[in-house]
C-alpha cells in the first residue's frame, strides 16, 4: 500500500516508524522544509532511499504520487484543509490530533469523508495502549458495573523552549493550548470510556506561567454524561520540573482501575468484584515507552491497514477526532463565559477565543 506522510516534525517519527513495521511502501514525505525531510529519514536509515520523494507542496505531492494512505502531521491548523484536499481526491487520511480546529471543519471532513467513501482515522493512538484496551475490555464485559465517576489527569512540563521550537504552538489559529494540544488524548480516552454522550461541560482555564503563549496553560472541568456519570479534567504544562503522569481511572460499582505512567501506560490499581482471567497479571502491569506518544500508532496504522483493505470504519474514526474537538472547545466556551456548557456545540473554533487572556 503506498502511503505518504505530510508533515516531518516532531511527532512524525512515530508515523514513519508505524509506516515501516506495518510494512506500507513508503512513496513520499513533504514538508515546507527540506532539512526536516531530511532529519527525518535519516533518523530511520531512509535518507540514501532514493525511491522516497520529497515534496514542499503537498498538493503536488497528492497528485503526483496518488498515495493510498496519507498522515497528516503538520501544525493543528492545517490539518482539516489538508485532510479535506486528500479526501477530495479519494486518498484515505490519518490525522493527528486535534482533527480540526472548528466544529464546522471536523463536521465537513465526516460528510465529504462518506460522500466520497474515504476512510479516516483520528490520531488518538493512545486507544491501543495495552493498559487501555485491558480496561475497555472489561469496560465492555460489564465488570465496573454502573460507573460512578471517572478522570484525567495530564500532569506535563513545557517550557518556553519547546515553545520556540515551533512558532505556531500555543496560538489559537493552529494549535490551543494545553487542553487542545497535550490534553486531548486524555479527553478522548475520558469520553469513549464514559459512554461517550455529553450533556454538560463546566470548564475554568487559564494563562499562569507562559504569558508568551495566546492559550492556557491551565485548564480543568467537570463533565456531566447523558448516563449520569461524572468526568473531570486536569490539564496543565505548568508541572515542576518535568512531566509527572498522565492518568486515567475509571469508577464503577463493581470496579475501579487506575491507568498511571507518563502516557496511560501502566495499570496502578485493578480491583473487580468478580474474579477475572488475568487479573493477577494485571496488577501492576506496564509497557515501557520511548516517548510521551506511547507505543499505539504502529497498532493504529495497522488498524487503519485492515480498515482500507476490507472496507469497514477504522477503530478511532473521524466522528471521534470530533467529539475529542467538540470537548476541549465546549471547556473553552465555559471558561470564557462562565457558564456551563451544553452539548452538542455547533459553530464553535478556537479562533473565537483570541484575545481571552488578554482581556
Amino acid at each position: 500500500m503506498r502511503y505518504a506522510l505530510i508533515g516531518c516534525g516532531r511527532v512524525s517519527t512515530n508515523h514513519i516508524k508505524a509506516a515501516l513495521a506495518d510494512k506500507l511502501e513508503i512513496a513520499a514525505v513533504c514538508d515546507l522544509l527540506p532539512e526536516a525531510m531530511e532529519s527525518l529519514l535519516a533518523k530511520h536509515g531512509l535518507e540514501k532511499d532514493t525511491s522516497i520523494l520529497r515534496y514542499t507542496d503537498y498538493k503536488k505531492m497528492v497528485d503526483e504520487v496518488k498515495p493510498t494512505l496519507v498522515s497528516i502531521a503538520t501544525e493543528s491548523g492545517c490539518h482539516a484543509e489538508i485532510a479535506l484536499y486528500c479526501i477530495d481526491r479519494g486518498v484515505n487520511v490519518i490525522v493527528e490530533k486535534p482533527m480540526a480546529m472548528s466544529i464546522p471543519d471536523a463536521e465537513e471532513i465526516i460528510r465529504r469523508s462518506e460522500e466520497k467513501h474515504v476512510k479516516v482515522c483520528a490520531s488518538h493512538q493512545n486507544r491501543f495502549n495495552v493498559a487501555v484496551q485491558k480496561t475497555r475490555a472489561a469496560l465492555e464485559a460489564g465488570r465496573f458495573g454502573k460507573l460512578s465517576h471517572g478522570s484525567i489527569h495530564v500532569r506535563w512540563n513545557r517550557g518556553r523552549s519547546y515553545y520556540e521550537q515551533a512558532p505556531w504552538r500555543g496560538t489559537w489559529a493552529h494549535d490551543g493550548g494545553c487542553l487542545m494540544n497535550q490534553c486531548i488524548h486524555g479527553i478522548d480516552l475520558l469520553r469513549w470510556m464514559m459512554g461517550d454522550e455529553v450533556d454538560e461541560v463546566y470548564g475554568v482555564t487559564n494563562r499562569r506561567f507562559h504569558d508568551y503563549l495566546e492559550c492556557e496553560d491551565i485548564g480543568m472541568a467537570v463533565v456531566k454524561f447523558k448516563n449520569g456519570a461524572v468526568g473531570t479534567v486536569e490539564g496543565s504544562v505548568n508541572i515542576y520540573p518535568h512531566n509527572i503522569e498522565e492518568t486515567l481511572c475509571l469508577f464503577g460499582e463493581t470496579g475501579s482501575v487506575k491507568i498511571g505512567g507518563t502516557s496511560v501506560n501502566n495499570i496502578d490499581v485493578w480491583e473487580f468484584a468478580d474474579a477475572g482471567e488475568g487479573d493477577d497479571e494485571n496488577k501492576g502491569f506496564s509497557e515501557a515507552t520511548v516517548n510521551v506518544y506511547g507505543n499505539g500508532h504502529t497498532s493504529l496504522f495497522a488498524d487503519m491497514i485492515d480498515a482500507i483493505e476490507n472496507d469497514r470504519k477504522p477503530y478511532v474514526d473521524a466522528v471521534a477526532g470530533r467529539n475529542a474537538l467538540e470537548l476541549v472547545l465546549a471547556i473553552y466556551v465555559s471558561s470564557a463565559t462562565g457558564k456551563p456548557v451544553k452539548l452538542p456545540l455547533k459553530d464553535t473554533a478556537s479562533t473565537d477565543f483570541a484575545g481571552l487572556f488578554d482581556r
